[in-house]
């Protein structure tokens, strides 16, 4: 059975408009913000309560679920001695696993979601290093719009984390 589609993307220094504009095209019901703390100093069309209106006033419903799902979580065990995040540790908590069953539950009632959070690019974001790998090993297909507004599969962000990272040894 298919279900909804997956979407994330990060708002950056879009224009509103933009930003809807690419929502729109993809035929995106919901904004879910995956932001753990949702406002923008340098973006403030992006802080949470006027994305929000604007938002609800062009037909696309907002939901926060920083809680859940943020990429800065409020658990001091998500963190390595560094102060960095752990995103194994994260991912076994029982905040982020309900977060990714409301996920699941949106993808079997045949919604179509975005992800969003601030990072234009996904592979530079939690978006695809947290959520989209837990969500691939639930089996659901995650479609990332990068920066320029094209459309990634998982894995194909993952090739570019991969790609990124320098390897020492």
């Amino acid at each position: 059975m298919q279900g909804g589609r997956i979407y994330t993307i990060g708002h950056g220094t879009r224009k509103a408009e933009d930003f809807l504009a690419l929502l729109k095209a993809h035929d995106i019901q919901y904004l879910v913000d995956v932001r753990s703390v949702p406002r923008s100093r340098f973006n403030p069309q992006y802080n949470q309560k006027t994305v929000q209106q604007f938002l609800e006033s062009k037909g696309i419903t907002y939901v926060f679920m920083g809680d859940q799902l943020g990429g800065r979580p409020q658990n001091e065990d998500c963190y390595d001695s560094n102060g960095h995040v752990n995103y194994e540790a994260v991912n076994k908590k029982e905040f982020f696993k309900k977060g990714i069953e409301r996920l699941k539950s949106a993808h079997d009632k045949k919604l179509t979601i975005a992800l969003m959070c601030s990072e234009s690019k996904p592979q530079e974001c939690h978006r695809s290093r947290l959520i989209g790998v837990a969500l691939s090993e639930e089996q659901l297909d995650v479609i990332h719009i990068d920066e320029k507004g094209a459309l990634k599969n998982q894995q194909d962000v993952m090739r570019l984390v991969k790609g990124s990272q320098t390897d020492l040894f």
